[in-house]
């Protein structure tokens, strides 16, 4: 936090004009929405692979998107692969939804830096996936889902910071 008592007084000659940043340019808020659709892109790119892992082990069943596309009914757009379709819209939300919400929300995150901070906000992801995903797991399986869930969304809301924190250097984006 800055502390506006120990910056410099900046001196303006009177008639001056003070340059105020363009903060409503198109060109910045489309590479805002590219930034976070990257930065989506890449966390559920990451999260899918830890994913894959659990249903390796039995921990995770990739039937369970097919419950996307059911409720949305967008499962007769694909009615062989309902699971396909599933995952376009869980993919969908990695890239827009979360992100949106990530940078919305991300100032008032603990963190020093974005990816830090995806950490607390993948947990809180998390909480949500694991309850709508459960499969009826029980015993050993119960335990890799919770973990191997838990560490896909932290891998997803680092990832997602991660991004924002190598793309928003760029001088023309607003994040």
């Amino acid at each position: 936090m800055v502390d506006n008592d120990t910056q410099p007084p900046v001196e303006v000659e009177v008639g001056e004009e003070v340059a105020e940043p363009d903060f409503d340019s198109l060109s910045g808020i489309v590479t805002d929405g590219f930034i976070g659709a990257v930065g989506g892109l890449v966390g559920t790119a990451v999260m899918t692979a830890v994913l894959l892992v659990g249903t390796t082990l039995g921990a995770f069943d990739l039937d369970s998107f097919s419950v996307l596309a059911r409720i949305t009914g967008a499962g007769v757009l694909l009615p062989s692969n309902p699971a396909a379709v599933g995952y376009v819209i869980f993919l969908g939300g990695g890239m827009v939804t979360w992100p949106l919400l990530f940078v919305s929300i991300g100032s008032y995150l603990p963190g020093e830096t974005y990816a830090a901070r995806g950490l607390p906000y993948g947990f809180v992801l998390w909480t949500g996936f694991v309850l709508a995903f459960y499969d009826g797991y029980t015993g050993i399986l119960l335990v890799v889902y919770l973990v191997l869930t838990l560490l896909s969304h932290l891998a997803y809301g680092f990832s997602l910071g991660a991004v924002f924190d190598y793309l928003s250097k760029r001088p023309t984006t607003l994040v």
